[in-house]
């Protein structure tokens, strides 16, 4: 007898999803194939809600909104290919094909139209995921980031000094130079993105930290820079010679984006609405909690 209820349990925990750090969300991972997505999934909402996250961080970042979210969405929070607890393949770090993961992952698993949120590189995800579905995304925020290729402040954008990691990244010995260092090289963006850098904990530096520092996943993350002005733009340019017709909402701090991702967005969409926070960096969701779940909350629910 002892011995049937020890295997009925070590079958159950084969079977049963994963759950995560506390009792809000569960963490799951999907096999799609020629990918394996990790994901956070929370609330018992009707409507579907994506959060996608940007580099120097991993879904974990999204936590904080699934309270807040949960009553009226199902959440979905997916580490991007590479990232996080998602497979490393070797190539497909162009936003077009990391959308088409996400857009796979909400297909298998049942959900038709989403509200979609992008931060940093998830912005750029997301703006592809609702360019090439447009049919599926009803609303879309973006949160503190440039969209490659679209205007001529992209340009600007790309040849500022400040950003020089976009440039390192293309060194043959970026990788050798930031391995073992990987806290230190977040450390940079952690704290010179914003003018409180303190307001990102220390819990969840040693969280990113210990997640980057995984074998591949630095790697992935800088074959994600790579792609910004070769074939992220000249998608981009594509998809903005027809503009989104749907709501889009932009979120940036004056310390950071201030106002530049506003004017991309009337490039590729009709519909914007813009917010700038004051004495605020690029992360939002670390620095603006409060006003940032506010902002989205009124957004999706008008």
């Amino acid at each position: 007898m002892k011995m049937k209820n020890a295997l009925l349990v070590l079958a159950l925990a084969f079977c049963a999803p994963a759950i995560a750090q506390n009792n809000n969300y569960q963490s799951h991972t999907a096999n799609l194939g020629n990918v394996k997505i990790h994901y956070l999934k929370a609330g018992t909402g009707k409507k579907t809600l994506v959060l996608i996250h940007g580099f120097g961080d991993t879904s974990h970042m999204w936590i904080p909104l699934f309270d807040e979210f949960g009553t009226d969405y199902t959440i979905l929070a997916p580490d991007m290919r590479g990232l996080g607890d998602s497979s490393r393949p070797a190539t497909g770090y162009d936003k077009k094909t990391i959308a088409a993961d996400i857009r796979e992952l909400v297909k298998s698993l049942g959900y038709q139209k989403i509200d979609l949120v992008g931060h940093d590189i998830g912005l750029m995800v997301a703006y592809s995921y609702a360019a090439q579905y447009r049919t599926e995304v009803e609303k879309l925020a973006l949160l503190e980031a440039p969209i490659p290729g679209i205007g001529d402040i992209w340009e600007k954008i790309y040849t500022t000094p400040a950003l020089w990691h976009f440039h390192f990244v293309k060194s043959p010995i970026a990788l050798e130079l930031v391995k073992g260092r990987e806290r230190i090289f977040l450390e940079h963006f952690w704290q010179t993105l914003s003018p409180h850098p303190e307001t990102f904990s220390e819990a969840e530096r040693r969280i990113y930290a210990k997640s980057y520092a995984q074998e591949g996943a630095m790697r992935a993350a800088f074959e994600m820079f790579k792609t910004f002005d070769i074939q992220d733009a000249a998608d981009n340019r594509k998809f903005a010679a027809t503009k989104l017709p749907i709501p889009v909402l932009t979120i940036e701090g004056d310390k950071a984006m201030g106002g530049a991702l506003e004017a991309q967005a009337k490039l590729i969409a009709t519909n914007v609405t813009s917010i700038v926070f004051t004495d605020t960096g690029h992360w939002l969701m670390e620095q603006r909690p409060t006003e940032t779940k506010a902002a989205l909350k009124k957004f999706f629910n008008n």
